[in-house]
């Protein structure tokens, strides 16, 4: 049984999750997988009935298509992020990169492709109330609409990096490496995991040139000094984590 657990150790309730599909038939099957995972689990068939159920019920991950009639997934993901921090996993027919990246831009969390295979969106739905639940632990560095760790402050309203007294512009990737670190700030990330988690797609070797680039230029901008990185440390033949809470 997916039951979540306080800092206390209490037991929660079920986990409360929104399937926004208008396909009845892929909604049902999919409330019905994770149903039987012990998940209280809500349909919604419009983008006006997604966003009924959001404001009366404390949603706590969201599955949702993009292709809607009348508001489209993109717009429910918008609303999502003015107001809540909870995990979205994108599952849609378009598979595209260009949707991939503009979904991640706006802030969700996950995205899998139709035709789906049912074990892995209950793998991934798992994964990411885990990665919510032990960032959530974290009590004042952390709240519902930023990230904070030593001096750097992420708002995942605006999407503004602050260090100090100073607002960095970050590039689509470099937000996402930073937001998945401070998100995570205890794990140390594989490069084939960043790349999948980030990018969307199958990890190659030959993409390690990519990840490089992004966090060499992410670096540049959030480090006192990039050569010797204090924030985004490299863990060598694994892959990235954070550096220590006290690092300022």
């Amino acid at each position: 049984m997916d039951l979540y657990y306080t800092i206390e150790g209490m037991k929660k309730m079920p986990t409360k999750i929104l399937v926004v599909e208008d396909d009845r038939e892929t909604n049902q099957l999919l409330c019905k997988y994770l149903r039987k995972e012990m998940f209280q689990v809500f349909p919604a068939y419009t983008g006006e009935e997604a966003f009924q159920k959001l404001s009366t019920d404390s949603i706590e991950l969201v599955l949702l298509d993009l292709m809607l009639p009348g508001i489209d997934g993109f717009e429910i993901l918008r609303k999502i992020r003015s107001t809540k921090n909870i995990p979205v996993i994108i599952i849609s027919a378009k598979d595209e990169n260009e949707d991939k990246i503009i979904g991640l831009s706006l802030g969700s969390d996950d995205y899998i492709t139709k035709p789906f295979n049912m074990s892995e969106v209950i793998a991934r739905v798992k994964a990411q109330l885990r990665r919510f639940t032990q960032y959530n632990l974290y009590g004042n560095n952390h709240t519902e609409n930023s990230l904070k760790h030593g001096n750097i402050v992420l708002d995942l309203n605006a999407y503004v990096v602050e260090t100090g007294d100073n607002v960095i512009s970050l590039r689509e990737k470099e937000l996402q490496i930073l937001k998945l670190l401070m998100s995570n700030p205890k794990k140390v990330f594989t490069k084939e995991h960043l790349f999948e988690t980030i990018w969307g797609e199958p990890y190659l070797n030959t993409d390690e040139n990519k990840i490089m680039v992004q966090i060499r230029r992410l670096r540049e901008k959030i480090e006192e000094d990039p050569s010797n990185p204090q924030f985004i440390q490299t863990v060598w033949g694994i892959g990235y984590k954070l550096g220590d809470e006290e690092v300022k």
